[in-house]
């Protein structure tokens, strides 16, 4: 009797696309760790006992989760019911290394359909629009179509004109923060990312402020506030 044929899975299947994660601390700690091969090489490796396949896997991960298991942890509406315990227990579904490989990490909080309709908004064609020069500014930068997300950290810094200000805050923050050498080049990347969509050259502290604030602190307060209660 033969083998079966090893097959591309979803993540292979997310190539040059995007992989969205529903309720992302649902999955199991071991589906989540295999992630991280893919995100850090645009690869993955499937080994058998008689055969080892790599198939391209470079995607735009996208995971969505509750704050706790009941889902009403920072609601306006609904009283969170789950005790600290439990918070803490779902919350940690997620790795930290999982953690630090995402670039932007956002709290949402549910907007009235009135005034969501009130919100200005650029049209997807302006974002499009947008999204295209600034990777034509990045290919331009770096002789080649690969964008800030890709390129090498060693060539990121080498073609961009970080100012010493901008290090020593970057540096600062990191001390305040506890930040790995990963989530410190996500920043960078990050920094010069919004400056492309913005069509700025030089990086700005405004722009490095928003970067800074991509991220889950909102969450962690509230978390910690909740434990504390």
């Amino acid at each position: 009797m033969g083998l079966d044929p090893i097959r591309p899975g979803e993540i292979s299947l997310a190539h040059r696309g995007v992989l969205f994660l529903d309720e992302m601390a649902e999955f199991s700690k071991k589906t989540l760790e295999m992630l991280r091969q893919p995100i850090e090489t645009g690869k993955v490796t499937i080994s058998r006992v008689r055969s080892t396949v790599t198939y391209p896997a470079s995607f735009l991960l996208i995971g969505a989760m509750n704050l706790c298991p009941c889902g009403y942890l920072g609601s306006k509406s609904h009283y969170c019911s789950c005790t600290s315990k439990q918070i803490t227990s779902y919350q940690n579904r997620i790795s930290g290394p999982i953690r630090d490989r995402f670039d932007i990490s956002l709290s949402l909080q549910s907007i009235p359909i009135e005034k969501n309709t009130e919100l200005v908004r650029e049209s997807s064609d302006e974002i499009r629009k947008r999204v295209i020069l600034a990777r034509e500014r990045q290919y331009e930068r770096y002789g080649s179509e690969i964008c800030n997300g890709r390129i090498s950290y060693e060539t990121l810094m080498k073609t961009n004109n970080f100012s010493e200000k901008i290090k020593h805050m970057i540096k600062q923050m990191t001390l305040k923060k506890k930040w790995s050498n990963r989530v410190q080049i996500k920043i960078i990347r990050i920094v010069r990312t919004i400056s492309d969509l913005k069509g700025e050259q030089q990086l700005s502290e405004e722009t490095l402020w928003e970067s800074m604030s991509l991220s889950r602190t909102q969450d962690e307060q509230l978390i910690k506030r909740r434990n504390k209660g």
